[in-house]
């Protein structure tokens, strides 16, 4: 069925890039309209490394303006949100014998003025790094850079003995997917119509508006927009040069980043981040309660059709990687899952994917009176920004309304900062069959929201079907009714990661109801 009414903005791609916008958009009172081909976060957007930072290393790229933007939004986020983030202490060991191998603007001066010095971060260079990263952005929120002795701190027990000094600095932690849902689920509560499994097949200008085409659940259908916006990620140049048909010369470089997921490896709550003889870093980052992240690479990747998978020579990489920091070296069996994204950097003709700029890239075209942009690259942690400046472009030549999401919380996320633990002891105060590891799996995903979950629940069979690792019927319908879910592996690895521990069969039970139940909630729709 053909839809005749115009909407002020399109926006296709279901990403955090996409949703952002659309909610922005929403919320300045534009009647929006999004399409994402599969589930909301299916892509990049669900298989980062879990950061919102500002980006230590990109400052040896000299990237100033992104690291100072990012570290600014760090804590306009941490106010948002603070259910699904909060901040963490990253340890950075040092020795001065450690030798890289870096061809990056900063080790490439260094080798010039210094050469004496090639090969090296020395630790006065660590620390002036470490030192802008505190000041550039203004921080409150977050503790400034101390050093560690290794042989007396918590950090220092999974290293190896060579390791006896660390820098600690500051940076935040986010549930990725679950941060796009919540911006979908505010767009939609603002007024924006978001459809998921609904793929674009066509973008045409005419009469000076878009008409775009599409194909999902409800068959083929057209839709009218006076702007478009063109979030797709991964596959931005594709919908350019296949939907669109614009022969723009802007280009993406595909970097597909890869992690492993291990057993637990250490014991506190502090993060590792770790540099490589090769000039790379990794993290080393505690995971779901009982596991252990680790990541990233850094790879071509030329198909975005092509299913992003960690490679052997990746996984390997990864292994002797934290292998030359940790005693216990990481071994193959200690895997528990891996996952991969990739990231649609702006090709800016850089020699190397690590060296491809991180900052994110739009671009306006303004032709025949209906204005469409693409996005290109980005972070978690600069996408509200990104969503303001996307508006701002695209008010260049339409009104598109003042920017109001800063201070903004997202669903569920109106306390403060440091209020989770209270919100636990709470929430177990009042529904006395949780325990406090439940209460804080509800908390960290829903914040305020986890009362109306439960709502009058007296005891746990009051939440219907049990599915297994404390998910429960009411919570799946939640998921379905307010954050498009409509599969178990939306539920399991994109709402949450309760995947690391339903088995097969509880997962399988949980898709079949779902998909009986998705039938009932569209009648009921």
């Amino acid at each position: 069925m053909d839809s005749t009414d115009i909407s002020d903005l399109f926006v296709i791609g279901g990403g955090i890039n996409g949703c952002g916008i659309a909610r922005d958009a929403a919320g300045r009172g534009l009647t929006v309209r999004l399409a994402e081909m599969n589930d909301l976060a299916s892509a990049t957007s669900s298989a980062s490394t879990k950061l919102f930072h500002g980006g230590l290393r990109y400052l040896e790229y000299f990237e100033f303006r992104l690291v100072r933007e990012a570290l600014i939004e760090r804590e306009t986020l941490l106010r948002a949100m603070p259910h699904i983030s909060w901040p963490l202490r990253f340890v950075l060991p040092y020795t001065a014998d450690m030798r890289f191998e870096s061809d990056t603007p900063t080790s490439k001066l260094m080798g010039v003025v210094m050469p004496w010095m090639k090969g090296r971060r020395p630790s006065w260079l660590i620390r002036m790094g470490l030192a802008m990263y505190d000041n550039l952005g203004g921080r409150k929120i977050l503790p400034g850079t101390s050093t560690v002795n290794l042989k007396n701190d918590i950090a220092g027990l999974p290293l190896k003995e060579r390791f006896d000094k660390a820098y600690e600095y500051s940076d935040c932690w986010v549930q990725d997917s679950r941060l796009v849902a919540l911006n979908a689920r505010d767009a939609a509560e603002r007024g924006a119509k978001i459809m998921t499994r609904t793929k674009v097949i066509e973008a045409q200008r005419g009469d000076g508006v878009w008409e775009i085409t599409t194909e999902g659940p409800e068959g083929k259908q057209t839709f009218r927009a006076r702007a478009l916006v063109n979030a797709g990620g991964p596959w931005v140049e594709q919908v350019i040069n296949q939907r669109i048909h614009d022969n723009t010369r802007e280009g993406v470089r595909l970097v597909k980043g890869s992690h492993i997921v291990t057993r637990k490896l250490f014991e506190h709550d502090k993060c590792y981040f770790f540099q490589g003889t090769d000039g790379r870093i990794i993290f080393a980052i505690p995971y779901e309660e009982d596991f252990t992240l680790i990541g990233t690479t850094d790879a071509v990747h030329e198909d975005p059709d092509q299913k992003p998978e960690i490679s052997d020579e990746e996984r390997d990489y990864l292994l002797a990687f934290v292998s030359q920091y940790f005693r216990e070296p990481v071994r193959q069996e200690d895997i528990v899952w891996t996952y991969s994204g990739v990231r649609p950097l702006y090709d800016d003709g850089a020699k190397s994917a690590t060296a491809a700029t991180r900052d994110y890239v739009i671009k306006l075209h303004s032709e025949s009176g209906a204005p469409y942009i693409n996005i290109f690259g980005g972070k978690i942690t600069t996408y509200r920004r990104l969503a303001e400046s996307a508006l701002e472009r695209l008010g260049e030549v339409r009104d598109m309304g003042a920017p109001w999401t800063a201070g903004v919380p997202l669903p569920g996320g109106d306390f403060p900062v440091n209020g989770v633990d209270k919100l636990i002891a709470d929430l177990v105060a009042r529904y006395d069959f949780l325990d406090e590891r439940w209460a804080k799996r509800l908390v960290r995903a829903y914040g305020m929201d986890a009362w109306k979950i439960l709502g009058e629940a007296s005891e746990v069979g009051d939440l219907g079907q049990d599915f297994g690792h404390t998910l429960t019927e009411t919570e799946v319908r939640w998921l379905m009714k307010y954050e498009f879910a409509r599969s178990a592996d939306d539920v399991l690895w994109r709402r949450g990661k309760l995947g690391l521990r339903l088995s097969q069969e509880e997962a399988g039970r949980l898709d079949a109801f779902m998909v009986d139940n998705a039938d009932r909630l569209e009648a009921a729709e």
